[in-house]
This record gives C-alpha cells, sequence and structure tokens, in this order.
C-alpha cells in the first residue's frame, strides 16, 4: 500500500503559516491609519486615497535589504532588518514628496521558523509605525529546497501620495543652492557585501564597540526613517524653498545627488563639514579605500541630503532640527563640470 504524503512531508508546514499570521496581527493593527479598508487575510488590500488630496499623485517604490542579511542570519539579529526594510522604501517615495500610506512585505523561506519571522515582521510593523504608513498585507512564503535553513530573502513594497503641485521635482535647482545633510544611523542597508569583506580582513581584530555601542550593533544599527521629520519641513517650507532632496543609498552621495539635479548641474561638497563616525573611519581605514570610492560606495553619515534655497538654509534647519534631525550644511549646488563627476567632495 502506498502511503500517503501530505504538504508537511514535502517540507511546507501550514499550521505554521496560520501561526505566524496570529502572532503578526497586534504588530499590524498598530499601524493602522485612515484609509484603510478592512484588515489584513484577505486576497488584496484595501486603502482609500485621502479626501484631503485635491489632485493625488501616487508614487511607488520597492527594495529589499541586500546582504546585511548574511549578518543578520550569522548574529542571530532579527529584530532590525524590518525597519531596514520598510527605511529603504518609504524614504524613496519621500524624496517626491510623498507621504507614505501603505506598505507590503515578501518574506520568503525554505523552512518556516516563526519566532523568527515573528522578529522581522515585528521590525517591519515598528518601521511602518515610524513612518506613518499602515502595514496591510504581504506574503509569507515557504519554499523547501529553495533556502539553506536559517535563511531568508525579503522583499517591501511602499505606495505614498503626493498633491499633484508639490511634487518634488529638482527643477528649480540652481547653484549657490544650500545642501543640508541628515544624520544617518550608520551604514543603514548598502555597502554591506563590502561591509562582509572588512569584517573578513579584520578577522579577530575587530573593535569591541564603535561610537558608544557594541561592534555588532553599531554595524546592524537600521536604515533611519527620515518621513515624519522632512514631511513636517515640507509642510512649513514647501517649493521653492525645498527644491530637491536624495536618498543616499547604494552608490553613496557621490552617484544619488546628481539623480535629482537637472541637467548641467553639479554639486560641491565640504568635507569636515560633518563629522565622520568611528564605524565609518574604521571601515574605510580598513578597507583602505580613498575618498572617491568611500564616498561613492558608503553614505558616509549623511543618509538624507535636501537642496534648499540660500536664504531659506538657516530655516529649514531649524524646522528639521525640531523635529529631532541632526543637520549639517555640507555644500553647494555648482555648475557641472565639463569634464568628471559632477559631485566633489573637497
Amino acid at each position: 500500500m502506498t502511503s500517503t504524503l501530505s504538504y508537511k512531508d514535502a517540507g511546507v508546514d501550514i499550521d505554521a503559516g496560520d501561526a505566524l499570521v496570529e502572532r503578526i496581527k497586534p504588530f499590524a493593527k498598530k499601524t493602522l491609519r485612515e484609509g484603510v479598508l478592512g484588515g489584513i487575510g484577505g486576497f488584496g488590500a484595501l486603502f482609500e486615497i485621502p479626501k484631503r488630496y485635491q489632485e493625488p499623485v501616487l508614487v511607488s517604490g520597492t527594495d529589499g535589504v541586500g546582504t546585511k542579511l548574511r549578518l543578520a542570519f550569522e548574529w542571530q539579529m532579527h529584530d532590525t532588518v524590518g525597519i531596514d526594510l520598510v527605511a529603504m522604501s518609504v524614504n524613496d517615495v519621500l524624496v517626491q514628496g510623498a507621504e507614505p500610506l501603505f506598505f507590503l512585505d515578501y518574506f520568503a523561506c525554505g523552512k518556516l521558523d516563526v519566532d523568527t519571522a515573528a522578529a522581522v515582521i515585528k521590525g517591519i510593523a515598528q518601521g511602518c509605525e515610524l513612518s506613518g504608513c499602515a502595514l496591510i498585507g504581504g506574503e509569507t512564503a515557504e519554499m523547501p529546497g529553495m533556502y539553506p535553513e536559517g535563511e531568508y530573502d525579503l522583499a517591501g513594497f511602499a505606495v505614498g501620495v503626493v498633491e499633484k503641485s508639490k511634487i518634488i521635482t529638482g527643477q528649480h535647482v540652481q547653484p549657490g543652492d544650500v545642501i543640508l545633510g541628515l544624520a544617518s544611523n550608520g551604514v543603514h542597508s548598502n555597502g554591506f557585501s563590502l561591509v562582509r569583506k572588512i569584517i573578513e580582513r579584520a578577522a579577530n581584530n575587530l573593535p569591541q564597540q564603535l561610537d558608544g555601542k557594541p561592534f555588532k550593533e553599531a554595524v546592524m544599527a537600521p536604515t533611519r526613517l527620515y518621513v515624519k521629520s522632512v514631511l513636517a519641513a515640507l509642510a512649513k517650507h514647501p517649493v521653492p524653498q525645498i527644491k530637491a532632496m536624495a536618498h543616499i543609498t547604494g552608490g553613496g552621495l557621490i552617484e544619488n545627488l546628481p539623480r535629482v539635479f537637472p541637467q548641467g548641474m553639479g554639486a560641491q561638497l565640504r568635507k569636515g563639514s560633518w563629522p565622520q563616525s568611528e564605524l565609518f573611519a574604521w571601515l574605510q581605514q580598513t578597507a583602505n579605500l580613498d575618498d572617491h570610492e568611500f564616498f561613492r560606495t558608503f553614505n558616509a553619515g549623511i543618509g538624507m541630503a535636501i537642496v534648499v534655497a540660500a536664504s531659506a538654509a538657516e530655516s529649514v534647519t531649524a524646522t528639521l532640527r525640531e523635529h529631532g534631525e541632526t543637520v549639517y550644511q555640507i555644500g553647494s549646488i555648482t555648475n557641472a563640470p565639463a569634464a568628471g563627476s559632477t559631485v566633489s567632495v573637497v
């Protein structure tokens, strides 16, 4: 007689999936906001655009956490990568002036560990709560044979909304405008393939602490969420006071700033106008990186850059500081050079 094969025999535990859904419902409930219609568990998530928008334009973004997950696996630090996941998308839609509305996540693994998955998704919910957007759906995929035991992958998707007349386009950027830099929490979620190589090189000579934190906590510090402070600044200082914004992710300051400039514009950043943390000093020194490679690999301590009219620089800075940001005047807009990088660090 042929024995019965169940889905669980094949490596998929439906009961574990159901248990996870029950565990995460309280986390998701804390993120509910105006516009949410229904709850988690449906085939599709429903959201109504707030009626205060006259000409709403939807802005979407999707991203992952990258190879920072390798360290999460090795160090068993799963509680903050969910914040990273949310931040990578909501900070991106924020750049065009959008208020994040809702977020969906995708968690994939070979074998579902409910405790690990719950820790990750709790972090996702925390990131949503901190950025004012609702966690209204997602997918947990258990796929035997696709991922090694103890490993998983993450992806996320955010949708925001901006009034059509208030979209931040960068079209008003001109020479003499000031670049404000908002401090990062650390490496955030980019450059970790190199970070891991640096850790390998340092081997048994890793520092015990950096910037007053245990080494692993300093390296794994979650990406800063700039949403609430920047939206407050935009409400008080609309275009043409705030003219452009750049989320400093892969490519660092050198590659990301030009993405929001009109053609013909460049930037000159003043090295030393913001402090270098112990973490970034250690990374640059251990990897023996020259400044150009350093500033095009890491955020270097600046997680968001905001281009403002020179006359508005002090007032915008004051508003951002009132809302908890550490702000530096890191450079200014110039005409782009005839050849070479449009962003220079001097």
